[in-house]
């Protein structure tokens, strides 16, 4: 009996994508279906390129035909995949833009911007379009982690008659920061209004286009910068990064409590504990907990949210920063690995975020 696309889906309707709890046909994951007598061919869709799970669904899909439909089908899955988002279509802010990402911290020197800028080209690695803001006015590092610190974005008129700015890319990341219109050995030294509006100007006024994802790296601690962010625009989560010593956690619970007051309600995707560990580069398999263990994941099971990573204290980590070509873009970094599998564990949460919660919106605040 001839092969049927009906039983293709059937098959295919007791695989389960793992983080989402439902069957890959329900989901519609699955497309352009193809039978020619043995030889069966399908694509899935998978919500981010830099989904974890790839290995994993693709050989529950095989096993699911060889045991359902013909056990000597010679089965091809071919896995693309469509960032999933969240947001309401009504909205005309960043209306391409399909998740927006704030990252925050509950105080400075843990090396927030640090994985960010990684975070981001990880991201971009896999397959996603990314956007960066770089949101810490009054220290903007993101030109020089970039190497970008030359570079001055240009402003054009829309058919419209807008005037917008474009972008600066760089290693596959559109970015935007006050750092690019102030000479770097100039102090910013604005009041809290002023910051608020330069942050408005940079989501508003920059041709971002078609991103997967955009993330904002905020200030240190609890400001009127995130405040503006989350009344701006739609949020659809943040992460805290923290350090494990008691004094970086008891701030960065703070950053946590603030996105999940009732008035801002915006999802925590996870913390991502920077600094965790140092490594040697001569004794790569070991490690020495110079600031305390296990803080992250103990934030992280306090508040029943994920321990997104952990970044070791390297020494190559710091200087790929100061010499503007992020750990992420080395070929074989060990490191590298680590920021990598860290933005899987950030798609991942993006997309569970997206299947499971309500849509997101802009924050109405009275103050």
């Amino acid at each position: 009996m001839a092969i049927t696309q009906q039983d293709i889906l059937k098959a295919l309707s007791y695989v389960e994508e793992p983080d989402l709890g439902k069957d890959l046909v329900t989901l519609n994951m699955i497309e352009n279906i193809q039978i020619d007598g043995k030889n069966i061919s399908f694509t899935v869709i998978l919500t981010t390129p830099a989904c974890p799970l790839k290995e994993l669904i693709q050989n529950a899909c095989i096993r699911a035909i060889h045991t359902m439909v013909d056990k000597e089908a010679n089965v091809t899955v071919n896995l693309t995949s469509r960032v999933t988002t969240a947001r309401d279509t009504n909205s005309a802010i960043l209306k391409d833009v399909k998740n927006i990402i704030a990252i925050a911290s509950g105080k400075g020197g843990v090396g927030k911007s640090t994985v960010t800028a990684n975070l981001a080209i990880a991201l971009s690695q896999s397959g996603a379009k990314v956007g960066l803001i770089d949101a810490d006015i009054s220290g903007p590092s993101m030109p020089l982690m970039f190497n970008a610190e030359e570079e001055r974005p240009r402003v054009f008129r829309t058919p419209e008659g807008r005037n917008l700015i474009e972008p600066i890319e760089r290693y596959g990341i559109k970015l935007i920061s006050i750092g690019f219109l102030a000479p770097a050995e100039n102090a910013v030294v604005w009041r809290g209004p002023m910051a608020s509006s330069a942050l408005k100007q940079f989501i508003s006024d920059v041709d971002w286009g078609e991103l997967d994802y955009l993330l904002i790296d905020l200030p240190p601690g609890t400001s009127d910068i995130h405040l503006t962010l989350v009344q701006t625009v739609p949020v659809t989560g943040a992460i805290i990064v923290t350090t494990p010593q008691k004094v970086a956690l008891a701030d960065a619970q703070k950053g946590l409590q603030m996105f999940r007051q009732p008035q801002i309600n915006v999802p925590v995707l996870g913390i991502i504990e920077n600094m965790a560990y140092f490594t040697p580069a001569e004794l790569p398999q070991n490690k020495y907990f110079i600031f305390g263990e296990g803080g992250g994941q103990q934030l992280a099971t306090k508040w029943g949210v994920p321990l997104l990573g952990q970044i070791p204290l390297v020494q190559s980590i710091r200087e790929s920063g100061d010499d503007g070509m992020p750990e992420v873009i080395k070929v074989d970094s060990p490191a590298g690995k680590v920021f990598e599998e860290v933005a899987q564990a950030v798609a991942q949460q993006v997309s569970v975020r997206n299947a499971g919660l309500a849509k997101t919106k802009i924050v109405p605040i009275n103050t």
